[in-house]
């Protein structure tokens, strides 16, 4: 068969650095590692036969779930012939790895049991609606992640979401090869994990009586209450549907700060005795748990032990971030523990408490993980530290030997706006991290050495909900810019190019719309490079969507109202004022973009 590698060489080569969107024959996210496309493609139909070793039944079951759901394909078991999809384990492939061959003998995902898992999701990707039915492409693809930890976090102690609304957040991570989702569970706002030894802290802590949905605390009250948990039996259900689709959980309850959850139902362990509420604001608040109190020690331990019961996955996540020490200062029995331990101050206390809940992890068979705030103080050993306050506090902690995630806030909290036009944008936080930007980071630092950067275990981005407060919401801050993450966490350095990230994702994204997910529909390409000929202005557009269609206006009126088709490359005379070409994009179900405004490309 004819070798197709070199004809996409050209293709990635000639495109420059803002190429225009061609149909690849393996439009892929993340790309492989090695990816070989040859002529010819195999037919999928209700004959084809899918054959699975025993150890991946359950991969089988899924990828035959989908086909079913998506193009209507009851795939036969067991069946041996060429006309067969077949899963095998291979026990000398790496973690995670694994090979993907589609010719004239059919389809083979070899791998580890993870590995075998990744490989189904790339065939997915692979599958394509041709006149004459479904199609995979022939390939070879040798494959394999970066990095081990490849995270995804979702804040539900601000706001709480149902558990089929979780579960769709981890079906649509592990699309795309992640595999940690960090579920942060507690929140000054909200405490959501049910305690068995402590009732109140759903029956009190779980509930709060408003909301702030804008900037002001006081104007932007919903005034309408707010609160859910998840009880232990669903806990377990969300860990084995996370775990079938090779996602680990990590759990995070916030310690000591962000408790004030904790504190309304349990006055008793905070430094001052209360009372408290849960709060209807958001921001750091002044009281956290009181280090010196045995009761607090007690409690944190029984919290850890019913976690470890509920969380296979080896770590637990205990927060550590912004804790004020003011209370501390102030606090009798935390002054005569900083006294009796012998430490500095009250950096010193909180250190001394990150490293307790480290050693009693430890007896439950657990590892901790923290914001990089654990290093204040003293940096437990083994602890893991999740870096978020930009890339320093990971940089220190893999010098020391600690294991790392990197979560810069100015890469990867996708609360941040996705444009500079913020009228364009649903409110949010603050910030700006488009889609390109992300992609950029890399996450090994020329301030470490190589055998430091072993300690670099991986890349997390998190969606913070202090004002995102429903779920397609939550979908838009977070799609496409967990398309770029995936790539960072599972593609090799040398073969991460934005040029051909681009050229992929029309077409993933019109698999996302296709699912129904609410993503940010991304400018057009091109938008950003109007050239102004004399006294015209010329530009040519093209959505990033497959199937997108392009309307837009050239006197400033609304394109959502006024707009003509786009048809071709947009020529016409320069307004007094200035470009006043504008455009929306609208997707293959009906959906638009915001409106989009062309600007003149640069000089270079």
């Amino acid at each position: 068969m004819k070798c197709l590698r070199n004809w996409l060489l050209v293709l990635i080569c000639a495109a420059g650095s803002v190429p225009a969107i061609a149909q690849l024959p393996a439009a892929l996210i993340p790309e492989p590692r090695e990816i070989e496309v040859l002529e010819g493609s195999f037919r999928l139909s209700q004959s084809t036969g899918l054959r699975a070793d025993k150890a991946l039944a359950r991969t089988a079951d899924l990828l035959g779930d989908y086909l079913t759901a998506t193009y209507g394909l009851r795939l036969k078991g067991g069946a041996a012939g060429k006309n067969t999809i077949r899963l095998v384990v291979d026990r000398n492939a790496g973690d995670e790895a694994y090979t993907l061959r589609v010719g004239e003998d059919g389809v083979t995902i070899a791998g580890s049991p993870a590995g075998v898992f990744y490989g189904t999701q790339t065939l997915r990707q692979l599958i394509g609606q041709t006149n004459d039915g479904l199609a995979v492409p022939y390939v070879f693809i040798t494959d394999g992640p970066r990095f081990g930890y490849r995270g995804l976090m979702l804040d539900c102690g601000r706001y709480f979401y149902p558990v089929e609304f979780v579960k769709q957040y981890i079906d649509l991570m592990a699309s795309y090869k992640l595999n940690r989702f960090h579920w942060h569970l507690t929140e000054d706002a909200g405490w959501r994990v049910e305690i068995k030894k402590y009732p109140e802290l759903t029956r009190i802590g779980a509930w709060r009586g408003s909301t702030q949905r804008g900037p002001d605390p006081v104007r932007d009250q919903d005034r309408m209450p707010h609160g859910g948990f998840y009880t232990q039996e669903q806990i377990r259900d969300v860990v084995r549907y996370a775990a079938d689709r090779n996602v680990t959980i990590v759990p995070e309850v916030d310690l000591p700060g962000h408790t004030m959850s904790v504190l309304a139902a349990y006055p008793e362990l905070s430094c001052t005795g209360g009372p408290f509420a849960v709060p209807t604001t958001w921001g750091i608040k002044e009281d956290v748990l009181c280090i010196g109190n045995e009761r607090t020690i007690a409690f944190v331990e029984d919290v850890l032990t019913e976690l470890a019961e509920l969380f296979p996955g080896g770590l637990i996540h205990i927060g550590g971030d912004e804790a004020p020490k003011r209370r501390w200062h102030e606090c009798p029995k935390c002054q005569a523990l900083i006294a009796q331990k012998g430490l500095k101050d009250e950096h010193g206390l909180q250190s001394y408490f990150i490293h307790h809940l480290q050693r009693f992890a430890a007896s439950k068979g657990r590892e901790i993980m923290g914001w990089d705030e654990i290093l204040e103080g003293g940096l437990a050993p083994g602890a893991t530290v999740m870096s978020w306050r930009g890339e320093q506090g990971g940089i220190e902690a893999a010098r020391h030997g600690n294991p790392v995630v990197m979560a810069p806030n100015h890469y990867f909290y996708f609360d941040y706006y996705q444009s500079k036009d913020l009228a364009a944008e649903p409110f949010n936080i603050w910030g700006y991290v488009p889609l390109d930007w992300v992609y950029s980071y890399e996450p090994y630092g020329r301030e470490l050495t190589p055998e430091q950067c072993r300690n670099i275990r991986g890349v997390q981005a998190n969606v913070w909900c202090e004002f995102i407060h429903d779920e397609d919401k939550v979908l838009y801050m977070a799609y496409p810019r967990v398309l770029a993450l995936s790539e960072i966490c599972w593609t090799p350095a040398a073969k991460r190019d934005y040029g051909g990230f681009v050229r992929r994702l029309p077409e993933r994204l019109h698999e996302l719309d296709r699912r129904g997910v609410v993503f940010r529909i991304p400018e057009p390409l091109g938008i950003d490079r109007a050239e102004v000929r004399g006294n015209r202005v010329v530009v040519a557009l093209e959505p990033l969507v497959r199937d997108a269609r392009i309307y837009y206006t050239t006197d400033g009126s609304d394109p959502m109202v006024y707009g003509k088709l786009y048809t071709g490359q947009i020529d016409v005379p320069l307004a007094f004022d200035g470009v006043n070409i504008q455009c929306v994009v609208r997707l293959p179900s009906g959906r638009s973009s915001a409106i989009y405004k062309v600007t003149p490309r640069e000089k270079e």
